[in-house]
């Protein structure tokens, strides 16, 4: 009954929006039974080559066959066949930490969070690299795919936060220099676009660099991806940091609370909670801005996919690619979304 007043009061309550919502429904399941025809009434599942599957579908279904052929590419890329165990295991572990992080009893202490944190990474980095415990070495222009898009996105976030949170309490402190230093750094950065950040890190800072000494180029790429993602997340911070009553800084100061105190204990818990959705949308962002790696020659998820389509026998299925990497995107943004909005109703109690 509650659905039927909603619709009467949204979709229905006049003559034009019932023939917009009429119309809108229409194309809707329009396009819900073409995108059902095409991606599984013709459909194929399994074939040799492209020709085949052409055969199968008369180019009027997709052809997963190519997905099945071509998904282990798309998921690690270049990394050695033979060790894509690993890989996975990686993928599985930065998972579990990243859910693992998410559970609110955790947060009573740092400590818990911080050892999961530098066992995984630990972990994930033996596991990688190799050239222990008998597993063979695997160079970082090899770690492609979703591992590569975990790594950058989850390290790349972790070490920006921190670096945020002193920026915008810098831009707000009470020292001229520190907050000249903090404001000409937080828009310095926020100036200019994230591709002009990567090539500087990939391209001009070697230029800088004694001779004989070589960052890898994945480093330079998680430097620039955390010193950008730091000045956006720090503005984000700020906005909740301004939010906050000025009673409650007075409150703190009258209870005698030292600025780390007050800091710790009054301040970022409530701006932190005041600023989930944007901080999460920033967070999402972040988790897509990967893609940008490709220009500087490291190879994420969407670059393996637009790889897999150059082959001879499969070309021409870069829908099925796309469908299937995109999939894979909306599962991660969606579920950061989702908890986003548990934590902030939780927080709204």
């Amino acid at each position: 009954m509650k659905a039927i007043a909603w619709a009467r009061a949204n979709l229905f309550n006049g003559v034009w929006n019932t023939i917009l919502t009429l119309v809108a429904g229409y194309l809707i399941a329009r396009g819900a039974w073409m995108a059902i025809d095409w991606g599984l009434i013709h459909a194929a599942w399994s074939a040799p080559d492209g020709r085949a599957c052409r055969a199968i579908t008369n180019d009027e279904g997709a052809c997963w066959a190519f997905i099945e052929q071509w998904y282990r590419f798309i998921l690690f890329g270049r990394f050695p066949p033979g060790e894509q165990w690993r890989a996975l295991i990686v993928v599985i572990l930065f998972i579990g930490m990243v859910v693992v992080s998410c559970d609110r009893r955790l947060w009573r202490s740092a400590w818990p969070i911080t050892a999961i944190w530098v066992v995984g990474l630990i972990v994930s980095f033996i596991l990688m690299h190799g050239g222990v415990l008998g597993l063979p070495v695997v160079t970082t222009d090899l770690w492609n795919g979703l591992p590569l898009t975990l790594f950058l996105s989850v390290i790349a976030l972790a070490g920006a936060f921190p670096l945020a949170i002193l920026l915008a309490l810098g831009r707000r402190s009470d020292y001229p220099i520190i907050r000249a230093l903090s404001v000409g750094y937080i828009e310095l950065v926020r100036g200019v676009p994230i591709i002009s950040i990567l090539f500087m890190a990939s391209v001009m800072l070697p230029l800088f660099l004694p001779a004989g000494v070589n960052i890898d180029n994945l480093i330079r790429a998680l430097v620039g991806l955390m010193l950008f993602y730091a000045a956006a997340l720090a503005e984000v911070i700020r906005g909740g940091l301004q939010a906050i009553p000025t009673g409650q800084y007075e409150a703190a100061d009258v209870l005698g609370l030292s600025f780390g105190q007050k800091t710790r204990l009054v301040v970022l818990p409530q701006a932190l909670s005041i600023t989930i959705p944007p901080l999460v949308n920033t967070f999402i962002a972040a988790f897509k801005d990967t893609t940008l790696v490709t220009i500087v020659g490291l190879f994420d998820l969407l670059t393996t996919a637009s790889n897999s389509i150059t082959d001879p026998q499969w070309r021409g299925f870069y829908v099925e690619a796309y469908v299937f990497v995109a999939a894979i995107y909306f599962v991660f943004c969606f579920s950061m979304s989702r908890y986003s909005r548990s934590l902030e109703r939780s927080t709204e109690r």
